[in-house]
């Protein structure tokens, strides 16, 4: 898993900088038109991506900082509780992706959503990472898994999701030069038209379908919170996840 520090150190660079803006520009978008009543950001705590969401409650977590600390293959949330995770990277960088996405699938209600982040290795991002992994001094994050979006959509439908859209995004040469990334600006829009499923980055939006259910639409001028989110208290955030629990019943409608 990578490090908060290191992850810091890279996202302070030029190229670090480039693809928050551009992520953030996307859930920015995404979130805005998911609906409901709790949302998790799990990892890539250095962005606010659920600033642009409409839903009430909101909790952000990471293996080392956030409202709560946990691992992503284990969350400490109670099943069926959450309309909205988001997973901004944190497949590339999950010890076990598949069961992190097992986590998210029980953790999330009947038609909720998830929003995942990935690098393309299928982009010049992913020529950077086969040529940075063989030097023992490049940044942590070209160790990172590198999925394929095909293999992501793939376990996705295993868990009975339903893949509601994909995008691209970061088409600029990944590069640590300030001047040379403002030489690639108009890469992006090229990219775009051009070689849309090149980009760097891919973004995927799925919903949890549940065969047999009934959707029965919450009374929206009534209800703040939903009942029922809970997050189970561990050894390593007991502290954390309590608090939140206190918080959480004081909201109860």
């Amino acid at each position: 898993m990578l490090k908060l520090t290191d992850a810091q150190t890279w996202l302070d660079t030029p190229i670090g900088s480039y693809l928050l803006a551009q992520e953030q520009s996307l859930f920015d978008e995404i979130v805005s038109n998911i609906f409901g009543f709790n949302a998790l950001q799990l990892g890539l705590l250095q962005a606010d991506l659920l600033a642009n969401s409409r839903i009430p409650f909101v909790v952000k977590s990471g293996e080392a900082n956030g409202d709560f600390f946990c691992e992503t293959q284990q969350l400490p949330i109670a099943s069926n509780t959450m309309d909205l995770v988001l997973l901004p990277h944190t497949i590339d960088f999950s010890v076990n992706p598949q069961q992190t996405l097992r986590e998210v699938e029980r953790v999330l209600m009947p038609e909720g959503h998830v929003v995942i982040t990935g690098f393309n290795p299928l982009s010049t991002w992913g020529m950077r990472r086969f040529v940075s992994k063989r030097c023992s001094s490049s940044s942590a994050l070209w160790h990172a898994h590198f999925l394929s979006s095909l293999r992501i959509k793939d376990w996705l439908n295993l868990l009975g999701f339903e893949v509601v859209s994909t995008q691209m995004a970061c088409y600029k040469l990944p590069v640590q030069s300030h001047s040379w990334m403002q030489r690639f600006d108009g890469l992006d829009r090229l990219g775009q038209r051009c070689w849309p499923m090149f980009g760097g980055v891919y973004c995927i939006v799925a919903k949890k379908r549940v065969l047999g259910m009934r959707i029965i639409k919450p009374n929206w001028k009534r209800a703040k919170l939903k009942r029922g989110l809970v997050i189970s208290p561990s050894q390593k955030d007991d502290a954390s996840a309590s608090a939140i629990n206190k918080n959480i019943n004081k909201n109860k409608v």
